[in-house]
C-alpha cells in the first residue's frame, strides 16, 4: 500500500504542486475569517477543481465555520480532506471484469491517449490472466488499426481489424463474434476520436453501442472515456458531451504526471457524478493505475 502511495504521490507532482502553491499556502495561516473564506474559495478555482465544486466546499466550510466547528486553519484543512475524499468516493466505482465476454467500449477525441491507454490495459489484463482481444474500429484515423496492433504484439493479443476506411460497425461485429466464438474474457474496443463534425463522431459511437447491445445483451459493460488531464476544463466538457450522447461508465485520466490540473478529478465526479476507473501517471505499461479516491486526495495534500 505505501508503495503505492508513493508511486502516485511522485507521479502528481505538478497536480500537488498546484494546490501546495495555492490552497496550501492559506491554511498554513493562523485564523479564519471571512477574507480567508474567499481566498481560499479562489484558490480551489484556481486549482482546476471547477467553479461548482468550489462553491460547495466553501457552503459546508462557511456552515461549519458559522457553527464555531472549525476555528483554525488546520480545522479547515482536515474538514477539506474530508470533504475531497467524500466528492470522488461518492460516484467511485472500480474497474471490474465482472461478464464472459467483458465488453469494454473506449472513446475520447484524437490526442488523449486512447489507443495507448488501451494497450496499457490490455497488457495489464493478459498479465493477470485474463484472455484478451483487441478492436480496432477506430478505421477513420491513418494508422490508428496499426499502432493497436503494435501493442497487441507486445503482449500476444490478438487485434481484428478491417482496411482503413472500413465501417467501424462491421469491426466490431467481427470481432465480437470472434471473441464469444474463442471464449475470450474481455473485449477491448478502439473507436474514432474526430469526424467531420462531433455529431457525425457521435453517431458512429451509437451505431457501434446499438450492434453491441444487439449482438451480445449487457454490452458494452463498461464504456471509458480517455480524457487528457493536460487540459483542465477541457476534459469536464469532453466528459459531458460523450456522456449525454452515449452514457460513459467511467474515465480514464491520462498525463496525470505532466499536469497541474488534476483538480478537474473533483469537478468531473462532482458535477456529473462520474466515476474516474484508470489513472495514467507516467509512460510505462505500469503506470495505468486504478483509481483510489483516498490515495488520490493523500497525495495531493
Amino acid at each position: 500500500m505505501l508503495g503505492v502511495l508513493k508511486t502516485f504521490t511522485e507521479g502528481m507532482a505538478k497536480t500537488r504542486k498546484t494546490f501546495a502553491d495555492t490552497v496550501g499556502s492559506l491554511i498554513l495561516g493562523d485564523k479564519i475569517d471571512e477574507a480567508f473564506l474567499e481566498e481560499l474559495e479562489e484558490a480551489l478555482v484556481a486549482a482546476d477543481v471547477g467553479m461548482t465544486t468550489a462553491a460547495a466546499v466553501l457552503t459546508d466550510l462557511k456552515e461549519r465555520h458559522r457553527r464555531k466547528e472549525l476555528s483554525t486553519p488546520d480545522d479547515v484543512r482536515l474538514r477539506l480532506r474530508q470533504i475531497l475524499r467524500e466528492i470522488l468516493s461518492a460516484s467511485h466505482k472500480p474497474f471490474v471484469v465482472s461478464a464472459v465476454p467483458f465488453v469494454v467500449l473506449v472513446v475520447g477525441v484524437n490526442g488523449t491517449g486512447k489507443t495507448t491507454t488501451i494497450g496499457k490495459l490490455a497488457s495489464r489484463l493478459a498479465g493477470g490472466g485474463k484472455s484478451v482481444m483487441l478492436a480496432a474500429a477506430d478505421t477513420f484515423r491513418a494508422a490508428a488499426a496499426e499502432q493497436l496492433s503494435i501493442w497487441g504484439e507486445r503482449s500476444g493479443i490478438p487485434v481484428i481489424k478491417h482496411r482503413e476506411g472500413a465501417d467501424p460497425g462491421a469491426v466490431v461485429f467481427d470481432a465480437l463474434a470472434a471473441a464469444k466464438a474463442r471464449s475470450v474474457d474481455v473485449l477491448i474496443v478502439d473507436t474514432a476520436g474526430r469526424l467531420h463534425t462531433k455529431s457525425n463522431l457521435m453517431e458512429e459511437l451509437k451505431k457501434v453501442r446499438r450492434i453491441l447491445e444487439r449482438e451480445l445483451p449487457g454490452a458494452p459493460h463498461e464504456t471509458l472515456l480517455v480524457v487528457d488531464g493536460t487540459t483542465g476544463q477541457n476534459a469536464l466538457v469532453q466528459a459531458r458531451m460523450f456522456h449525454e450522447s452515449i452514457g460513459v461508465t467511467g474515465l480514464v485520466i491520462t498525463k496525470l504526471d505532466g499536469s497541474p490540473k488534476g483538480g478537474i478529478l473533483f469537478a468531473i465526479a462532482k458535477e456529473l457524478g462520474l466515476p474516474v476507473k484508470l489513472v495514467g501517471i507516467g509512460e510505462g505499461i505500469e503506470d495505468l493505475r486504478d483509481f483510489d479516491p483516498k490515495e488520490f486526495v493523500e497525495a495531493l495534500l
